[in-house]
């Protein structure tokens, strides 16, 4: 072929794979609200930084090669922030968006391995239902398409990003199972297997909601991180979770510049802490007013309400928050609190981000409920994750911490690197008044005036959990005014941050699973 030939056919090739799977099928995505792989791409990524790579894949099942544009996966390099990522798309517009041998498994090994090799960030955009039939069809079919341990052996050495921007199962769902950071668009649905084979091979009939919905993986499984009402607002989201991100774990994450001050004196959080031990409020307004410019990026915000995490910045430095919210089960931490937790340490000392512990809690959440989830093995998990990260820990009683929850929230000697609290802080094995009730009840049954007793013996108890013994003893570092907290984490971390290594840990939890 001569080289006029040879560049129109190159021309024809590359604009029948932009035009993705044609003109109505595109209209048929945006007609359900959505918008198209390359038109995520380009929202996604810093204007005219996308570099294509496979746009020329086709599949390779005979007689299919002209209907799947780019194999039906839309994959390249390009750059958030001035950053360099890796982003796959699945195109929904080309048979569905059900992955091929050729623009799944070759396109993306190969691009990923560059990924890694390099230190970029990688992002999958899910859209689709799973492999194609006839790519896996047979045994030559799924022993070409099976799970390649090699996307199992680069754990986290960058952060890894999936989007489920449709009704996802099978590839998009392993995906986000195996994703640092989940963000799913409200309407769609992911599982493993989809409604209509479920009612085919089991005779389960269920509507994709129920099945895999997004309230569904907001507070029952935990699985999703953020949710989006669009997809430009699922993108919005995916950029902000990775200003806050090293592009790999060899580096520490963006220094933000802020004109906050970073001694700044928060006098209004003794406006929203109650005089009494038993009234809630809110620890989220805690948090907004101790980190740069009030401004913190929660994670599974509505699993397991009663433990926050959140990515938010002290003096332009991310930093990992982990904090008891006494507004849901008075900060009882349960089963999916633990999870989280322990997937959190994990992700931030695999990013070498600092982490803080603000602690307000009764203890764990017990039960019936809780122990058939494992109760005591979640527990162990959360405090093995703690036990062996590495990034610099700060840790503040707020108020009360009581029982094996102290130790979890890097009470004393659980690996915090600085330990104060607040004159507010109660820490005992449980709060005051149960007790008094459980350890003196013969002593108040037997007294002349048994509620005078009780009374006494309270008065005493709470002058036990005060901070003031364990702070003469150097069980803990210090107890500090409240206003001083946020200038007392900005000078631990400068102090923490030391003349050489800085935040970067040392990995030991870089290897642990994804789902805890």
């Amino acid at each position: 072929m001569d080289m006029k030939s040879g560049l129109e056919e190159l021309s024809r090739r590359r604009e029948k794979a932009l035009q993705m799977g044609g003109k109505a099928n595109i209209d048929r995505q945006h007609q359900r609200g959505h918008l198209t792989a390359r038109e995520r791409i380009h929202k996604l990524l810093d204007p005219g930084t996308f570099s294509e790579v496979g746009i020329l894949n086709q599949s390779d099942i005979h007689a299919m090669e002209d209907k799947a544009p780019a194999d039906g996966n839309i994959a390249g390099f390009g750059k958030i922030d001035g950053r360099t990522v890796l982003v796959y798309a699945a195109d929904r517009t080309v048979l569905a968006g059900v992955e091929g041998r050729v623009g799944t498994f070759a396109k993306e090994t190969r691009a990923t391995r560059i990924a890694v090799e390099k230190g970029y960030p990688i992002i999958t955009m899910g859209d689709g239902g799973g492999a194609r039939i006839p790519d896996i069809m047979g045994s030559d079919g799924l022993s070409s398409m099976t799970f390649p341990a090699e996307g199992l052996r680069y754990p986290r050495k960058t952060p890894f990003v999936a989007t489920i921007m449709g009704d996802c199962f099978g590839g998009p769902s392993w995906m986000a199972g195996k994703a640092d950071f989940v963000v799913m668009v409200k309407g769609c649905c992911m599982a493993v297997s989809g409604p209509r084979v479920l009612e085919i091979a089991m005779g389960e009939k269920i509507t994709p909601e129920e099945l895999g919905g997004w309230e569904l993986h907001a507070e029952v499984t935990g699985q999703v991180d953020a949710f989006a009402e669009d997809d430009e607002h699922c993108l919005r989201i995916v950029r902000e979770f990775l200003s806050y991100m090293p592009s790999n774990c060899d580096e520490e994450p963006p220094y933000v510049p802020t004109q906050d001050p970073s001694d700044r004196k928060v006098d209004e959080v003794m406006d929203i802490l109650p005089d009494d031990l038993n009234r809630s409020y809110d620890m989220y307004k805690i948090i907004a007013a101790i980190v740069d410019d009030g401004k913190y990026f929660p994670i599974k915000p509505y699993y397991d309400q009663s433990l926050i995490i959140c990515l938010a910045r002290m003096n332009g430095m991310t930093v990992g928050i982990v904090a008891n919210q006494p507004s849901f089960f008075a900060g009882a931490a349960g089963p999916g609190a633990c999870e989280k937790a322990a997937s959190f340490i994990v992700l931030c000392d695999s990013f070498n981000i600092p982490l803080i512990f603000l602690h307000d809690t009764p203890g764990f959440f017990v039960g019936h409920e809780a122990e058939k989830r494992k109760m005591p093995g979640r527990i162990m998990v959360w405090m093995e994750a703690l036990a062996l990260s590495t990034v610099p820990k700060i840790s503040i009683v707020v108020r009360k911490s009581y029982g094996m929850a102290y130790s979890n929230m890097a009470g004393t000697n659980c690996g915090a690197d600085f330990l104060v609290a607040w004159p507010t802080a109660d820490i005992s094995f449980m709060a005051p008044r149960t007790g008094v009730n459980v350890v003196y009840r013969p002593v108040i049954e037997a007294a002349e005036n048994p509620e005078a007793e009780r009374e006494r013996l309270l008065k005493e108890w709470e002058y036990q959990n005060a901070p003031w013994k364990a702070a003469a003893k150097h069980l803990i570092d210090d107890v500090i005014e409240p206003r001083d907290t946020r200038e007392f984490i900005n000078k631990s971390l400068d102090i923490l941050r030391g003349s050489g290594r800085g935040f970067i840990s040392k990995k030991y939890l870089q290897a642990w699973p994804t789902v805890l």
